[in-house]
């Protein structure tokens, strides 16, 4: 079985978003890890090279692959801000039409700028998120 390669490591969070070129795309990564460790209460850790990940989760898939995945993350990347929402987003209809101009793919939320997006309603769909993504304590 091929081995994951996107994982957790040492990495400096804040070395790789200083590295960020775009000026606004940097900025607005500051926002976005600030909204993140606001909503985890975790510290943000590097994922492979280019993903800012809080908090995680174990996973088993039925053909017994597993593994441990980030809660939720983001990444500057080149042509967008990638957010992700790691319990996909069927269940997010209301705030996705409050939430203004973004792009998905299966658990990704592609914004070009903070600015296209209401920043409250994004903050409630990664707060969503990560409820489902948090498994229940037993107490």
């Amino acid at each position: 079985m091929a081995e994951l390669k996107t994982k957790r490591n040492d990495a400096s969070v804040e070395t790789f978003l200083e590295m960020v070129e775009d000026k606004h795309k940097r900025e607005d990564s500051q926002v976005i890890l600030k909204l993140m460790q606001e909503v985890t209460g975790d510290e943000p850790t590097m994922w492979g090279d280019s993903i800012v990940g809080f908090g995680s989760y174990d996973y088993k898939y039925a053909s017994g692959r597993e593994g441990t995945w980030f809660q939720t993350g983001f990444s500057p990347r080149k042509q967008n801000l990638t957010l992700y929402i790691m319990s996909g987003f069927d269940r997010y209809d209301e705030l996705l039409g409050k939430l203004g101009k973004y792009k998905t793919g299966k658990s990704c939320l592609y914004i070009k700028k903070l600015e296209d997006v209401d920043l409250d309603v994004l903050e409630e769909l990664v707060k969503e998120s990560v409820k489902v993504m948090t498994p229940s304590n037993p107490d």
